[in-house]
């Protein structure tokens, strides 16, 4: 069993690839098979496995997802941080905190098409944490 940490700069709100770095990690560890386990740090940012190729896809869900939970609701009580800040938790609560992704062959087992991603629901500027496990 290994465990490591990713630490990813973000530039604001959107989907922020990051597979290159977890293949890297896996790929040091010359481990033939297993599972690795991602996990977020963090209660208004979140993980996806999703397409790596065409960026209308990404678009279309961060669009998507903003038009679903928008800011500045009046229901919303927790406003302290800005009005991004509510929407992230909810956005959060609707996406993933982990991911699990088979590794055979000391090879991440991802589709052709399929990247992994911090989706960042601020418009924060710096860096989140991932936690990575095999």
């Amino acid at each position: 069993m290994a465990i490591g940490e990713i630490k990813i700069p973000v530039h604001g709100q959107g989907l922020h690839e990051f597979t290159g770095s977890v293949v890297d990690w896996v790929s040091e560890l010359a481990i033939d098979e297993g599972l690795c386990t991602l996990f977020i740090q963090h209660t208004s940012a979140s993980l996806l496995i999703q397409e790596n190729a065409d960026p209308s896809a990404r678009h279309d869900l961060e669009n998507w997802l903003n038009r679903l939970v928008p800011e500045n609701d009046p229901l919303y009580t927790h406003t302290l941080e800005g009005p991004d800040d509510m929407p992230a938790h909810i956005k959060c609560s609707l996406t993933a905190t982990s991911l699990s992704i088979p590794v055979q062959k000391g090879r991440l087992m991802l589709g052709t098409w399929q990247g992994i991603y911090l989706w960042e629901h601020r418009h924060h500027h710096g860096s989140r944490h991932v936690i990575l496990h095999t």
